[in-house]
């Protein structure tokens, strides 16, 4: 009972458990093997007090996890204990990641780092079951490519990548996010100060943001033509009026209180604005960014779906679904969920950073 009350106790006897069952039903090779090393080091934990060697078994524990992983791969086929010893593999990886994730934090570089062990682990973990059941089930690339085949057309097509990342991403959903959300900073003023924007625009603002992206962006593309200007008119549209009314509900987080205390400074509305509520409403103007952010990559790539040139994400695509290259696919959707993920993250550290005092980016 005390095992099933720690933290990935009920993991590590559902490991032990498919460990046991391969090797009953006669697992043969390196499957036992692999899978009885992992089993042995996730042990370590229950035998070890909690606390100072935390890093070190979560270390001992990733790499036998890896070892087993890699161990199965080659040997991928279609049996009770070949399954076996996947389910144990899997139960030892949401160990690891648990383990990581509810761990305090470590000292120096490594701990800097940490919060990303645990999705990173996670992910892996996603890939190596993708890549196994694939091979294991010998799915049909055109339906679902491996991993290993998608890395291999991502190094073997490096430059036609590039150059679709440079039509959608810097192009035409960076430059369309930089005007959407530029002007929305300065309608959200321009609101803030007029009740009959407030009360006109808004509600027109929420309208045009329910349109749906398959019927503006045909219209867009009529406009402004076929480039990547019409493309970052599709974004403007996305993301302008999320970042219109974030920016104006955090305008008007003060409260009555901190409000009469400006004016007794007899400070400006100027005044007012930049020390009091454009700082209150820095966590809804990250907030709005980071959600224009991932409609800005998405805005971009359905709308060259409608007309663009011979490049971009959007014609890539939907050209190499119809002559059945799914890796090629993948590939641009690896580099899509890559550059958003990226985005997103530097905006994420910039809001850390400016928004430090906030009770969300305090520290446990």
């Amino acid at each position: 009972m005390m095992v099933l009350r720690s933290t990935g106790g009920v993991q590590w006897v559902g490991m032990v458990l498919a460990v046991a069952l391969a090797v009953a039903l006669g697992g043969t090779g390196t499957l036992p093997l692999a899978a009885v090393i992992a089993t042995l080091a996730i042990a370590v934990i229950f035998l070890v007090p909690r606390g100072r060697l935390d890093g070190l078994l979560i270390l001992l524990i990733a790499a036998s996890v890896a070892v087993a992983a890699l161990a199965l791969l080659p040997s991928a086929q279609s049996t009770l204990p070949f399954w076996a010893m996947i389910v144990a593999v899997w139960l030892g990886a949401w160990l690891l990641v648990a383990l990581v994730a509810e761990s305090p934090r470590w000292p120096g570089l490594v701990g800097r780092v940490q919060s990303l062990l645990a999705p990173l682990a996670f992910g892996a973990t996603l890939l190596w079951l993708w890549e196994v059941t694939v091979r294991t089930l010998d799915v049909p690339r055109v339906i679902l490519p491996a991993p290993s085949l998608i890395w291999d057309r991502l190094i073997r097509s490096t430059d036609i990548l590039w150059v679709d990342f440079v039509q959608t991403f810097v192009k035409g959903a960076l430059s369309g996010y930089a005007i959407g959300v530029g002007a929305a900073l300065v309608f959200a003023l321009l609101v803030d100060r007029s009740d009959f924007l407030r009360r006109g625009l808004l509600p027109v603002g929420n309208f045009l943001a329910a349109l749906p992206i398959i019927g503006t962006a045909p219209i867009m593309v009529m406009w402004f033509g076929f480039d990547w200007p019409s493309k970052a008119a599709v974004v403007v549209a996305m993301v302008f009026f999320p970042m219109l009314v974030n920016t104006v509900q955090g305008l008007a987080s003060t409260d009555a209180m901190q409000r009469d205390l400006m004016r007794t400074y007899n400070a400006s509305w100027t005044q007012s604005l930049l020390k009091l509520r454009l700082p209150a409403a820095m966590p809804f103007i990250f907030n709005g960014l980071k959600i224009a952010s991932t409609l800005a990559l998405i805005g971009a790539i359905v709308a060259e779906f409608f007309g663009s040139p011979t490049r971009g994400m959007g014609f890539r695509i939907s050209t190499e679904v119809g002559r059945l290259q799914l890796d090629m696919v993948w590939a641009e959707i690896a580099v899509a969920a890559l550059a958003g993920s990226l985005f997103y993250g530097i905006l994420a550290l910039a809001e850390r950073g400016v928004t430090f005092w906030h009770p969300s980016q305090r520290k446990r």
